[in-house]
C-alpha cells in the first residue's frame, strides 16, 4: 500500500510541476513569483536530497549527482526555468523506469495461503481440529475428500487420488495407498485417509517452495538505470570540462552551460521510453510485459526453458485412442458406455472421456449407484450391468485377467494413462489418455531456434513422456522428473556458464524458476496466479505463437535503446563543444538539451507501430 501511495504522490508532483512549467513559460505574470520555482521545489529538491544522501552514506555517484550540480548551477545564475525543466524531465524519466521494474511479492503471499491453517488430529478421544502450528512429528491426522493436505506425511489407513500439480506441475492425479508419501499443499481429491506426520509445517514441501521463491527472487539482479552505469565518468567529465573552460575563458556562463547540457536527461529517457512503447505494442498482441529489464534481456536470450504441461502441451488429459476387447461391443460403444458412467464423476480423466462423445444423445439417466473406488476407479449400475472403470490396480483387486494385447502394452510402455472398462467382471475395452502437444509448438520451436535461442524441455513428468514430447516438437535437450529445486539447479548451471536464460511455465511449481531465470514468461489464461506474479512477461491468451514475435520485439527494442543512447550522448557532446566556445548560452543549451529528450521520445514511439511480420531471422545475425 505504501509503495502504491508513493507512486501516486510522485505522479502528482510531476503533473503539478509540468503545469507550473507551462504557466512559468506562457504566463509569467500570473503569479508574483516565477512559477518555475514550484517545479524546482517539487521535483528538484528530492533529486538533490537523494544525491547528497547517496554521496554521504554510500559514496554512491549516480546520474542524480550531475543533475543536482546542473540544477544548483542554473539557479545560481538565475536560469530557474532551465533548472525546472531539468528537474521535471529527470523525475519523469525515473518514474517511467520505475514502472518497468517488477517488484511484486504477491506470489509469495499467495503461496502462503495455499496451506490450511488447521488440521484434523486423531487423539484418544476422537478427532480434534487444531491450529497447524501445533501439529508435531508422528501425530496422526485425518484428511477428507476435497481438503488440502496440511503437512508432509505417510498414509497409514485409506487411499485416495492426490492432485500434486503444486510440486510436479502434472495435472493428472496420482493414486495413493497405505505407505505412500503425501505432501503439504497438494489436494486430496476423493477418499478419506489417515496419515502419520513426517515433517512439521516449517519443514514441509510447501514451506520449502516458499523459500525457493524467496531465494530465487533475492538472486534476481535489480535493473541498473542506463545513466547510472556511466554516472561517475559523466560527473568527472562534466566538472572537468566546466572547470577547464572557466579557467581558460574566465566566463562562468560557459561553465554553467556545460553543466546544463551535460545533464543526462535524454540518457535517462533512452531506456524507459523505448520499453513503455514496446509494452504498448505487446499489449495489442495479448502480451503483458511487467519488467523492462526482462524485455532487455530477452533480446539477448540464448536458452529458453519450456515447462511441458500447460506450455508445450495443453496441460489437461485427452483421449488419445481407445479399443474394444469384446466381440459384442464396437470400440465406439465401449467409449459411449465409459462416457455415460464418467458423466456422473468429477475426475479429470472422466471429463476427458465425456468430452469425446455427444453426451446429450446418450441415456445418462440410466446410471445408478455410482461409487468411487479411491485410487482405482469407479463403479456403477448401467442397464442392469455392473460397470467398472479403472486402472490396473482395479484389475488386480478384481483378479481380472485380460488377453495379451500389443496396443495396450504399447500404451503402458509409453507411460500413457490407461482406463479399463469392465462389464460384469469382463474387460470389454480400454481407453488411453495423455496430455497432447499444442499443434503450433513445432513451428514455434523452429522459429525460436532461428533466433539463436536454444529450446530446452524442463518437466516434472517422467523421462519417457518428456523425450516423446521433445521428439514431436524438435527439442534436443530434455530434463525430466524435475522438482522445483531441480529446475533451479539447471537454470543456475546455465547462468554460471554465462548463458542468458528464459523460463516459460504456467504452474505453481514453476514460480521459483520463473523468478530465478533472467526472463520469466508465464501462460496467463490457464496459468496459476503465483506463476503469473513471479513472471516478467505474461502471455495473456496462452498463445505460445506470440513468443517468436516477442523475441523479435525485444531485439528491436534493444536496438532502439542503443540508438537512443548514441543519439543522447552524441548530441550532448556537440552541445558541450558549442557551449565551451561560447556559441550556446544557458537558455540555448537547455533548448538543445530538450531537443535531445524529444528526439529520444519520438524515436522510441516508433516501436508502437513495429510489426514482426518481416523475416524473423533478420535480427539473428545482428546479435550473434
Amino acid at each position: 500500500m505504501k509503495k502504491l501511495l508513493d507512486k501516486y504522490l510522485t505522479l502528482s508532483l510531476i503533473v503539478f510541476s509540468i503545469l507550473a512549467l507551462i504557466i512559468g513559460f506562457l504566463f509569467p505574470e500570473l503569479f508574483p513569483f516565477n512559477a518555475s520555482w514550484i517545479a524546482v521545489i517539487l521535483c528538484g529538491v528530492p533529486i538533490i536530497k537523494g544525491a547528497v544522501v547517496g554521496l554521504i552514506t554510500e559514496f554512491d555517484i549516480k546520474a542524480d549527482v550531475l543533475v543536482s550540480i546542473a540544477l544548483i548551477a542554473s539557479v545560481i545564475i538565475g536560469e530557474v526555468f532551465a533548472a525546472a525543466e531539468i528537474a521535471v524531465i529527470m523525475t519523469l524519466g525515473a518514474y517511467l523506469e520505475e514502472l518497468t521494474v517488477d517488484k511484486a511479492q504477491a506470489g509469495i503471499e499467495k503461496l502462503i495461503t495455499l496451506s490450511p491453517r488447521t488440521a484434523r488430529k486423531i487423539t484418544g478421544n476422537g478427532e480434534k481440529i487444531i491450529p497447524l502450528e501445533q501439529v508435531r512429528k508422528n501425530d496422526t491426522l485425518r484428511v477428507i475428500a476435497g481438503e488440502t493436505i496440511p503437512v508432509d506425511g505417510v498414509i497409514m489407513n485409506g487411499q485416495s487420488s492426490i492432485n500434486q500439480s503444486l510440486l510436479t506441475g502434472e495435472a493428472i492425479p496420482v493414486d495413493k495407498i497405505r505407505g505412500d508419501e503425501v505432501y503439504s499443499g497438494t489436494i486430496n481429491q476423493y477418499g478419506t485417509f489417515e496419515m502419520k506426520v513426517e515433517k512439521e509445517e516449517k519443514d514441509s514441501s510447501l514451506q520449502k517452495m516458499i523459500r525457493l521463491v524467496e531465494s530465487a527472487d533475492a538472486e534476481s539482479a535489480p535493473i541498473v538505470r542506463t545513466a547510472d552505469k556511466w554516472a561517475t565518468w559523466i560527473v568527472v567529465a562534466s566538472l572537468s570540462t566546466a572547470i577547464i573552460t572557466w579557467l581558460i575563458t574566465k566566463d562562468i556562463l560557459r561553465a554553467v552551460t556545460i553543466l546544463v547540457v551535460f545533464c543526462p536527461c535524454a540518457l535517462v529517457l533512452a531506456t524507459p521510453t523505448a520499453i513503455i512503447a514496446a509494452i504498448g505494442n505487446a499489449t495489442k498482441h495479448g502480451v503483458l510485459i511487467k519488467s523492462g529489464e526482462g524485455l532487455e534481456k530477452l533480446a539477448r536470450v540464448e536458452r529458453i526453458m519450456f515447462d511441458k504441461t500447460g506450455t508445450i502441451t495443453y496441460g489437461q488429459p485427452e483421449v488419445m485412442d481407445f479399443i474394444s476387447l469384446s466381440e459384442t461391443h464396437t470400440k465406439e460403444e465401449v467409449l459411449e458406455i465409459a462416457a455415460i458412467v464418467e458423466y456422473h464423476s468429477e475426475h479429470p480423466l472422466g471429463k476427458a472421456i465425456v468430452s469425446t462423445v455427444n453426451i446429450q444423445e446418450l441415456p445418462i439417466s440410466d446410471v445408478e449407484n455410482l461409487e468411487v473406488i479411491p485410487g482405482k476407479g469407479l463403479q456403477a449400475i448401467y442397464k442392469d450391468s455392473v460397470i467398472q472403470l479403472g486402472n490396473t490396480k482395479l484389475l488386480t483387486e478384481n483378479k481380472t485377467m485380460i488377453s495379451k494385447n500389443s496396443q495396450i502394452e504399447e500404451w503402458l510402455k509409453s507411460k500413457h494413462t490407461v482406463i479399463f472398462i469392465q462389464q460384469d467382471q469382463e474387460v470389454i475395452g480400454a481407453i488411453a489418455l495423455t496430455d497432447t502437444v499444442r499443434p503450433e509448438s513445432v513451428q514455434i520451436i523452429q522459429e525460436i531456434s532461428q533466433q539463436n535461442a536454444q529450446p530446452i524441455l524442463l518437466t516434472g513428468d517422467n523421462q519417457f513422456i518428456a523425450e516423446e514430447v521433445a521428439k514431436q516438437t524438435g527439442i534436443k535437450e530434455v530434463h525430466a522428473d524435475c522438482l522445483p529445486e531441480d529446475k533451479l539447479r539447471v537454470i543456475r548451471n546455465l547462468q554460471n556458464n554465462c548463458f542468458t536464460v528464459a523460463m516459460i511455465g504456467d504452474g505453481i511449481n514453476d514460480a521459483p524458476a520463473l523468478k530465478l531465470a533472467d526472463i520469466g514468461i508465464a501462460m496467463g489464461k490457464n496459468g496459476s496466479d503465483i506463476a503469473i506474479d513471479a513472471a516478467d512477461i505474461v502471455l495473456m491468451q496462452d498463445e505460445l505463437k506470440e513468443l517468436p514475435y516477442l523475441i523479435s520485439l525485444a531485439k528491436k527494442t534493444l536496438k532502439t535503446i542503443q540508438i537512443n543512447i548514441l543519439l543522447a550522448m552524441g548530441l550532448n557532446a556537440v552541445a558541450v563543444v558549442l557551449a565551451a566556445v561560447g556559441i550556446l548560452g544557458p537558455i540555448a543549451g537547455a533548448l538543445v538539451h530538450n531537443i535531445g529528450s524529444v528526439a529520444v521520445i519520438i524515436h522510441s514511439a516508433l516501436l508502437l507501430k513495429y510489426s514482426a511480420e518481416k523475416n524473423l531471422t533478420s535480427f539473428s545475425v545482428e546479435y550473434e
